[in-house]
C-alpha cells in the first residue's frame, strides 16, 4: 500500500504487519528513524527517540504478525465451533436438522453465549434506561446474520426492520463492518430510528488486530482518529473523507458504511419529523458508532445531527486524541450530552489502545461505569487503568470471577430473564479457573441496563 493512500492527512502513523519482517522489527529496536522503516507508514522524517515507545510499536507489530499468521486456522475454528454449538443447540431444542448459516435460527457464538432476544417490556419510554436498553439489545443482535436479525426485530420486538449492511473496507479489500437499521414503527410513523454496528467476533484475527492497533491519522479540523476503525467505516484511499463517493459506471458498486447508511437514515427522518435517531455498538461496533457521528459532524450534516438523540456505546475502545475529543464534545455534547460511553467491570477492550501510546488516545463523552454488582458510577476514565500483575491480582480476579458465577446463578433463580445457559455458565467457570482470561461480556451490559436503575443524561 502506497503512502499516497494517506495524502489526505497532514500527520499519520500506520503500522504495517504485512511488511513487518525480522529486519524491520529489529530496526525498530535499534533505530529511532521510524519513517524509514517499511513496517511503519509515516512521514520519512519521523523519528521516535523513546526506546519505550519503539518497544511498544515492536511488540504490537509482533503480536499482529502472529495473529494474522493464524487468521486462517482461527476462522476455520470459529466456523467449526459455531457449527457444533448450533448443532448441539438444535438437538437441545428438539430440532433434528443440520445448521444452516443463513437461516433465522442460526446463532453466532455471541448469540449462543447469551440467548436473550426479547426486550424487557418493563422499561417504558419515560424510563431513563429506555434508549440504552434498546441500544444494548440492538448491539447484541448486530452479531447475527441478516435473517436472524430480521426475524427478531419483526417477530420478537414487533418493530420495523429496514436494512442490513455488509460494508466494504477499501484498505483491506474485504467486508469488515456489519450494521443494520430498524425503527419502532412503519417509516411514516416511526418515532425511533436505530443504527447498530457489529463488534469484533470471536476468533476474528483481523478484528483483534484492529482492536490492538494504535495506528492513527490526523484529519484536519477533527484530530487524530483510529486508523483501523476509520478504514472499516468507509475512509477512501488518497482522499480520506470526501462529502460523497462517486462510483464508476459499469463497475460493481461497493457498500461503504458511512456513504450508504446515512441515506437510509435521512429517508426515515424525513418521513416523520418527530423521529429520533440512536446510534450504537458493542466493542469495536461502539468505536464505529462514535466515528459515524464524528464524520456526520465533520461534514456538517445538521439535518441528521439535530435529530440525533444519543450515541450509546458498550465496552468501546478509545478512538481519538484530545483534539478529536474536543471536536466531538463541541458537536455532540452541547447543549446536552448525547455520547454515552458505558463500561462494565474489568472489560479489557475499553482500555485499548493504551493511553500512553504514540497517538495519546483518550476517552470522552459521558462515562457510565457499572461495577460487578451493577452499581453505576459516572467517570471520565475506567477504574483500575494502572492495575499491576501480581499474585494478589490473580487471587482478586479469581474471587471476582467466582462472585460473577454465583451472581449469575442467583439472578437466574430470581427471574427467568437473567437465566444463563450452559455455555455462558461454562465460560464463567473458565474465568474462575483461569484468572485474567479476557471476557468481553455483552450479556453483562444487558444486565446492567436492566438492573442499573437510573441512567443519567448529564454529569
Amino acid at each position: 500500500m502506497s503512502k499516497l493512500n494517506y495524502c489526505f492527512s497532514n500527520d499519520y502513523m500506520v503500522l504495517r504487519p504485512d511488511r513487518a519482517g525480522p529486519v524491520e522489527l529489529l530496526r525498530l529496536l535499534f533505530s529511532p528513524k521510524v519513517g524509514r522503516n517499511r513496517a511503519v507508514d509515516c512521514f520519512t522524517s519521523t523519528e521516535v527517540r523513546s526506546f519505550a515507545c519503539r518497544l511498544a510499536i515492536f511488540l504490537n507489530l509482533l503480536l499482529q504478525v502472529l495473529l494474522l499468521s493464524l487468521s486462517g486456522p482461527l476462522a476455520a475454528l470459529r466456523a467449526a465451533v459455531e457449527l457444533v454449538l448450533n448443532l448441539v443447540d438444535n438437538v437441545l431444542h428438539g430440532r433434528m436438522e443440520c445448521p444452516d448459516r443463513s437461516s433465522p435460527t442460526y446463532r453466532s457464538v455471541m448469540g449462543l453465549i447469551d440467548r436473550r432476544v426479547d426486550l424487557d417490556r418493563s422499561i417504558k419510554p419515560t424510563d431513563s434506561r429506555f434508549d440504552a436498553a434498546h441500544c444494548v439489545m440492538a448491539s447484541k443482535l448486530a452479531y447475527e446474520n441478516e435473517k436472524f436479525i430480521r426475524d427478531v426485530v419483526t417477530s420478537h420486538w414487533q418493530m420495523e426492520f429496514v436494512r442490513f449492511y455488509n460494508c466494504w473496507n477499501e484498505f483491506q479489500n474485504a467486508s469488515t463492518a456489519q450494521a443494520f437499521v430498524f425503527c419502532d414503527k412503519a417509516a411514516a410513523e416511526a418515532e425511533l430510528v436505530v443504527v447498530a454496528f457489529r463488534g469484533t467476533r470471536p476468533f476474528d484475527a483481523a478484528g483483534w488486530c484492529a482492536d490492538l492497533d494504535p495506528s492513527w491519522y490526523k484529519i484536519p479540523r477533527l484530530g487524530r482518529a483510529h486508523a483501523a476503525y476509520t478504514h472499516a467505516l468507509g475512509a477512501q484511499r488518497n482522499i480520506g473523507w470526501p462529502k460523497w463517493v462517486e462510483h464508476i459506471k459499469g463497475k460493481l458498486q461497493k457498500v461503504y458504511a458511512y456513504y450508504t447508511i446515512p441515506d437510509t437514515v435521512k429517508e426515515l427522518l424525513e418521513a416523520n419529523t418527530k423521529a429520533r435517531l440512536l446510534v450504537t455498538g458493542h466493542g469495536s461496533g461502539g468505536a464505529l458508532a462514535v466515528l459515524f457521528a464524528a464524520i456526520l459532524a465533520y461534514h456538517k450534516e445538521k439535518a441528521v445531527l439535530d435529530r440525533l438523540a444519543g450515541v450509546y456505546t458498550f465496552g468501546q475502545p478509545r478512538v481519538g486524541d484530545a483534539m478529536f475529543a474536543m471536536f466531538l464534545e463541541r458537536n455532540l455534547d452541547r447543549p446536552r450530552k448525547r455520547h454515552f460511553r458505558i463500561t462494565y467491570g474489568d472489560d479489557a477492550l475499553p482500555r485499548l489502545p493504551n493511553e500512553s501510546s504514540a497517538a495519546h488516545f483518550l476517552h470522552f463523552g459521558l462515562g457510565l461505569h457499572f461495577d460487578k454488582s451493577y452499581k453505576l458510577k459516572v467517570l471520565r476514565e475506567i477504574p483500575g487503568e494502572e492495575a499491576s500483575s501480581s499474585v494478589l491480582d490473580a487471587v482478586t480476579s479469581r474471587v471476582s470471577s467466582a462472585w460473577e458465577l454465583g451472581r449469575g446463578v442467583y439472578l437466574g433463580y430470581q427471574r427467568a430473564y437473567f437465566r444463563e445457559g450452559w455455555l455462558l455458565l461454562l465460560m464463567r467457570v473458565l474465568t474462575v479457573a483461569l484468572p485474567g482470561l479476557p471476557f468481553h461480556r455483552v450479556q453483562d451490559y444487558v444486565n446492567a441496563m436492566v438492573l442499573g436503575g437510573y441512567i443519567p443524561k448529564d454529569n
